[in-house]
Formats: C-alpha cells, structure tokens, sequence
C-alpha cells in the first residue's frame, strides 16, 4: 500500500506535459489496494479539472447511473479505482475535447495497475480506453460493447456516458436492455466481496 500511496504523490505532482495543457497540469485520479473496480476512462473535462473530483459532471452522473452505484459508493477509493488514460484537462478542439495526452498512460499505468490487485472489474470507458486495451481485438468500440459477455467477468467497455452519445445508446436498443444489467450486476457482486472482506 505504501508503495501505492507514493505513486499517487508522484502523479500528483506530475508536470511531465504541463506546456501542452491549457488550464496547467491537476492530475485527477484515486485508487486504493482495497478496490474491487477499474474505471478506465478518457481524460478530465474541464467541469471535473474545475472542481478537483473526477466525473464530478453530467457524464459522472450517467456513469454513476448506468452502474447503478451511489454517489458515496462511486467515490469510496476501496470500491472504485479511477485511472484514466489521460490524468489532465487536455484542452477544447474543433468537436469537443482534446485527446487525453498520450504521455500519460505509457508512463504512469505499469507502475499504478499491478498494485491494484483486488479488481474484479475494470470498465473501458471511450474511444480511447478501447483502442489502448481492445483496438487490435475488435473493430470499434460498438463491436467491443456488443461482445460484453466474452470479455465478462474481468473487463467490460463502454461508450463515453457524455450526454453527447445519446444517439449512439439510442441507435442500440441492446445496450439498455442487455448490457447495462452485466456491469450493474458485476459491480455489485464486487462491492458485496469488499464487505465480506473486510
């Protein structure tokens, strides 16, 4: 754990691509060896860099929704592990966000993710999770989300939960009906195993 916590600080501290953000480098992340879930996601909006939490947003809201988790639960570091792709604010572009900064994951992932060895579930969120962990497996994302069952029980991928892909959960009617019970049920099963080991 102490090895986790210092990394945590190294984070932190991080200024590694601090030239390229436009509001300056507030790595948001948490973890905790205890945590039963993974949450992979993009990058920090800039309502979540604004407040210091991450998915303190609308899209946190939908995440915290489709898990079916409570907003204590969903920050209660020895349930839920948040460690995006990009850990900064990345900046506006032309059709919303920037990228998460591709020096981020490279360097700080192989040092956080084997201390997280209590996961039962690590959720890809976005474009950008995906093709990191599942782009030479799958064609696209919506492959990937549809396949849920083989990559069950240990990884599921999901779209963004930004309000802007509406369409895209509305143009899959199974998303609703059949993929989003897998991950609820998955997670509270991982959070029933926190409990029970505690």
């Amino acid at each position: 754990m102490n090895n986790l916590l210092r990394i945590l600080n190294e984070v932190r501290g991080c200024t590694v691509c601090a030239a390229s953000l436009p509001l300056g480098p507030k790595p948001l992340l948490a973890a905790h060896g205890d945590a039963r879930v993974l949450i992979i996601g993009q990058a920090p909006g800039k309502a979540t860099h604004e407040a210091g939490i991450p998915w303190r947003d609308r899209s946190g809201d939908r995440l915290r929704e489709w898990l079916g988790v409570s907003h204590d639960e969903f920050y209660d570091p020895r349930l839920f592990a948040i460690v995006p792709t990009g850990f900064c604010y990345p900046g506006t572009g032309s059709s919303g966000d920037r990228p998460p900064r591709p020096e981020c994951a490279p360097l700080w992932h192989p040092r956080i993710l084997p201390l997280l060895t209590q996961v039962r579930l690590t959720i890809y969120l976005g474009s950008f999770a995906f093709s990191a962990r599942f782009g030479d497996r799958y064609e696209n994302l919506s492959a990937a989300a549809e396949d849920f069952a083989a990559l069950l029980p240990a990884n599921i991928v999901l779209p963004h939960p930004s309000p802007r892909n509406g369409m895209w959960a509305a143009k899959r009617p199974w998303f609703a009906s059949e993929l989003l019970p897998a991950p609820r049920t998955r997670v509270r099963a991982a959070i029933a195993s926190t409990a029970i080991s505690a």
